[in-house]
């Protein structure tokens, strides 16, 4: 999707957030254009939330400013409500109303089609589910409940913090097809904090990442993995090799992890840097087991850019 320059539909200026010791949003500035999904990447403790709810108008900037629709939040309350939707870590039902009434329930604080409950019923695919109390509803079917209320008012910005975590991989899915479902069908804005490469990967136009409250990269998927044209080869050595000294002395980028017996290789060209290392392993009589050449990760990148993998 293209987006033109003029077409903002939230700006983050200069942003800085702290509680008490703790600098949790440090001078970020962030553009979001309508239709755009946006994720903002990063671990836990890394600012997002913080950012998310300034963004929300849950919490205020110590400094800077936050402007949706063009708007600043002071005075622009109500318009800017009804253009939100959003969905927190964790969302508390009514336990004995059905999923339908509880939809319709939230749905009664806006001026909305009579039909639309059971729209939002048929795009978050609880129809089996409609008569059932929110108490018996699976983690999935509950983070789905709480999608479908962020989007009962068809918003333009859809806010969505941490929507995934402690989901199976197939309760994933189900929402990442939902949220798929809703770019082809919309212009809905969405900006969606995780911590999960797959996740922004599989949903993002443009990828935030962050870290200790900073904005350490940001743009599209291929310009964060592509811009230094690096491969990545994995391999494993037969276990009577020790070799974790000569790989420090090497000339390569080889981070080795000797629990599991296994390296990394960074290199430049394949052609020209590959028949080096393989040379090195053989004059030293270091085997190969297995060897893989795989494409860079965004857990790569924020190894490169943090020191540290994003899940921990």
């Amino acid at each position: 999707m293209q987006f033109s320059d003029n077409d903002f539909i939230v700006e983050v200026k200069d942003v800085y957030k702290s509680f008490k010791t703790v600098d949790a949003v440090k001078g970020i500035s962030l553009k979001i254009h309508q239709g755009q999904f946006i994720a903002i990447l990063g671990p836990n403790g890394a600012g997002k939330t913080t950012l998310v709810e300034m963004i929300e108008g849950i919490q205020k900037p110590d400094k800077g400013e936050i402007l949706i629709l063009n708007k600043h939040w002071k005075g622009n309350e109500d318009e800017i409500h009804n253009a939100i939707g959003l969905s927190l870590q964790e969302t508390r039902f009514v336990d004995k109303l059905t999923v339908k009434e509880t939809l319709n329930m939230f749905a009664s604080f806006y001026i909305l089609k009579k039909d639309r409950v059971d729209q939002i019923i048929k795009l978050i695919g609880l129809e089996e589910k409609k008569k059932s109390y929110t108490v018996n509803l699976s983690g999935g079917q509950r983070q789905k409940l709480a999608l479908g209320i962020a989007l009962l008012n068809n918003p333009k910005i859809l806010l969505l913090d941490e929507p995934t975590t402690g989901l199976d991989p197939n309760a994933r899915r189900e929402i990442w097809s939902i949220l798929t479902e809703l770019k082809e069908k919309s212009k809905t804005s969405l900006i969606l904090t995780t911590h999960y490469m797959e996740e922004a990967e599989q949903l993002c136009d443009y990828i935030v990442i962050m870290d200790y409250g900073k904005i350490l990269k940001e743009g599209t998927l291929t310009e964060l993995l592509n811009e230094d044209d690096e491969h990545y080869i994995e391999f494993t050595l037969e276990r009577s090799a020790n070799p974790e000294q000569l790989f420090k002395d090497s000339a390569f980028n080889i981070e080795w992890d000797p629990v599991n017996n296994k390296g990394l290789l960074i290199i430049k060209d394949v052609e020209s840097d590959l028949p080096g290392f393989l040379n090195f392993l053989k004059k030293r009589n270091l085997r190969l087991s297995s060897f893989e050449s795989r494409r860079k990760t965004l857990d790569d990148l924020f190894i490169n850019l943090a020191g540290r993998h994003l899940n921990e």
